[in-house]
């Protein structure tokens, strides 16, 4: 599982910060880097293709690698193809469209592998072996995301980002050789007598269980599509924001990415030790509040500038904020699920968590180049205020019925 959340863990910076890196290196202007963000949508939005992925084998090559592996090598290989693409493509002038056609395939089936992946975990092993499985997807995960966020940067600026995207796709064979090479889970049976017994059962079975079960429903969906609005709706503009007030791609990679790495890994621990002792609903309350008062460092970073010493303390800071809050608001969804559920409607709740902040960064170039930097850190932190108010009447509220 290691190399399969390596393989799934590799290409969403490479359409995400990495890419805004290299779009901003390439003088594009910021206001298209913003729409940008949107090509990360898919992965909010693939819980509506994943039945079909249960459902569908693929021609000839589920006869030899079962479906579960088919589906895998299929979307590994199209992940390889459309990286390789990307780095033959100079993200300038015509050539910018097909560039970011690339970019939305690579999104796409990276989407389609993590539906994948977590399928052939679930099925390979029993429950009592899930622990181990995704600890060794999480590590492999992590390295992916250092070698696609640290790696491809130290990469383009030794050398350039063709070089380093190319790299890049041909890391896309550690999934593939794993896939080849892996043990097939045994096969369900996906039964489906009439496509709205699917809908009824994919969608409207566990919406009604969740409104029965919380007077506050509304207000609940809604919170959980508030909570990550400050941190979300700004981060594809991160990486251009630090190349623009003087830093060089290795120092990114090495602050933002090596360094920020273990302070995400601090804040998730320490959310998880917290969430242990103390419960779900205080941290929920307390990482609301990091989650808008951390993104303010950044109004602070953008009037001093290239100051080595406060980039380093802002990104401790938001990248523990990240990790902390992460973890209690991942506590905080599992706690919403009924076991008959729970894959459902956790994977409707991570969506709704996704989704609003992704669509409202692909406006945040347009504040960027009509008001600067400083505005729309500001703004993200004051969109975060809603989600302190709501967390902190669900703390003072019994919210199931």
């Amino acid at each position: 599982m290691f190399l399969l959340g390596f393989s799934a863990g590799l290409p969403l910076l490479l359409v995400f910060t990495t890419l805004s890196a290299w779009l901003r290196d390439e003088n594009i202007v910021r206001s298209t880097i913003g729409f940008f963000g949107w090509v990360t949508i898919f992965y909010g939005l693939k819980f509506l293709w994943a039945p079909l992925i249960d459902s569908v084998k693929l021609p000839v090559i589920h006869s030899i690698l079962g479906k579960r592996r088919s589906w895998l090598l299929l979307t590994q290989i199209a992940i390889g193809i459309f990286l390789y693409l990307l780095a033959t493509i100079s993200p300038t002038g015509d050539s910018l469209v097909s560039f970011a056609i690339c970019a939305l395939f690579v999104s796409f089936f990276s989407a389609s592998q993590d539906i994948v992946v977590d399928a052939y975990r679930i099925e390979i092993a029993p429950v009592e072996s899930q622990g181990i499985l995704t600890a060794g997807y999480q590590f492999g995960y992590r390295v992916a995301i250092l070698v696609a966020g640290a790696g491809a940067l130290y990469i383009a600026d030794s050398y350039s980002w063709e070089i380093s995207y190319k790299i890049m796709s041909s890391l896309m064979l550690v999934g593939i050789l794993t896939t080849m090479f892996s043990s097939e889970p045994k096969e369900h049976k996906f039964k489906l007598e009439g496509s709205s017994n699917l809908i009824s059962a994919v969608f409207w079975a566990p919406i009604r269980d969740f409104f029965s079960r919380y007077k506050n429903a509304v207000l609940i969906l809604f919170f959980i599509g508030v909570y990550r609005l400050s941190d979300l709706s700004m981060a594809v503009m991160a990486n251009p924001f630090y190349l623009d007030i003087g830093f060089t791609l290795s120092q990114i990679a090495t602050v933002t990415k090596v360094f920020g790495i273990a302070m995400t890994l601090t804040g998730a621990f320490i959310g998880g030790v917290i969430v242990l002792r103390y419960g779900v609903k205080k941290p929920l309350f307390y990482g609301s509040i990091m989650i808008a008062s951390t993104t303010l460092m950044f109004v602070i970073q953008s009037l001093y500038g290239n100051h080595m010493n406060l980039f380093i303390l802002t990104i401790a800071l938001d990248n523990f904020t990240g990790g902390f809050a992460g973890t209690v608001f991942i506590a905080y969804l599992s706690s919403l699920t009924d076991p008959k559920y729970t894959a459902t409607q956790y994977a409707l709740f991570s969506s709704l968590m996704l989704v609003p902040g992704k669509f409202l960064s692909g406006f945040s170039g347009l504040v960027v180049d009509n008001f600067g930097y400083s505005e729309l850190f500001f703004i993200s932190a004051s969109l975060g205020i809603p989600a302190i108010i709501i967390s902190y009447y669900l703390n003072k509220s019994t919210t199931k019925a």
